[in-house]
C-alpha cells in the first residue's frame, strides 16, 4: 500500500526528472554558446525539407525574412503540445496585424501518426498562422538533430505509444538564423512585444 508519505515522495521524484530532462535540454542547445553571450552561427537550426498540413513541400526559405517560433511535438501529445501551441496562439492575437510579420513552425516527432491531414485537422483548433510540417522519418531525423531536438517513442499499452521529446520553443530571426529559446511562459503581451523587436 502507498501512504501519503511515500506518494510525496513518487511525485518529488517525478517532479525532479521532469526538471532534470528540460534543465538537459537547454544546456545541450546551450552549449555552444561563447562566453560573451553569443551564439554560434550555425549551432541550432539550417535548412530543412518537410510538408506541410497541405501536403505542400515547405522549406527554411518560406520564413525568410520574418522572425519565427520553431516547437517540435507531435498531435497525440496530452499536456505540453496543446498548452504550447495554445500560448503560441495567443501570442499571435496579442500580434493582431503585426502576426503576417511573424510565423510558427510544429514540426511532429511522430510521423508514422501525425500524416499532413492530421495536422490539418489539429491546428484548426489554433491560430492560423501555425503551420504544420511532418516527413519521413528520416526527414524528421535530420531536422531535429540540426535543432538539437531529443524524442524517442516509448511504449505505453498494446501497440499503443507515446513520445518522449525536447519541449523548447526555439526564435529563430529573419534569417533564418536561431536566437534563443523562448519563453511563452509569461503574459502573452510581453512575449508578442518581444518578438516584434526582431521585425
Amino acid at each position: 500500500m502507498t501512504t501519503p508519505s511515500n506518494r510525496v515522495l513518487l511525485m518529488l521524484a517525478a517532479f525532479l526528472g521532469s526538471l532534470a530532462v528540460v534543465l538537459g535540454g537547454v544546456l545541450w542547445l546551450t552549449k555552444d554558446i561563447r562566453p560573451a553571450g553569443i551564439i554560434q552561427q550555425g549551432t541550432v537550426g539550417g535548412p530543412f525539407q518537410l510538408t506541410d498540413q497541405d501536403g505542400k513541400a515547405i522549406t527554411e526559405a518560406a520564413f525568410r525574412g520574418k522572425p519565427f517560433l520553431v516547437f517540435f511535438g507531435f498531435t497525440h501529445c496530452p499536456d505540453v503540445c496543446p498548452t504550447t501551441l495554445f500560448e503560441v496562439s495567443e501570442i499571435m492575437r496579442k500580434l493582431g496585424k503585426d502576426a503576417d510579420r511573424t510565423a510558427a513552425l510544429f514540426v511532429s516527432v511522430d510521423p508514422e501518426r501525425d500524416t499532413p491531414e492530421k495536422l490539418k485537422d489539429y491546428l484548426s483548433s489554433f491560430d492560423p498562422h501555425l503551420r504544420g510540417a511532418t516527413a519521413t522519418p528520416e526527414g524528421i531525423a535530420t531536422v531535429a538533430k540540426n535543432y538539437r531536438v531529443y524524442y524517442k517513442k516509448i511504449p505505453t499499452t498494446g501497440d499503443d505509444y507515446t513520445m518522449d521529446h525536447t519541449a523548447l520553443v526555439y526564435l529563430m530571426d529573419k534569417q533564418g538564423r536561431f536566437v534563443a529559446p523562448f519563453n511563452i511562459k509569461r503574459p502573452p503581451e510581453a512575449s508578442a512585444e518581444e518578438l516584434r523587436r526582431y521585425f
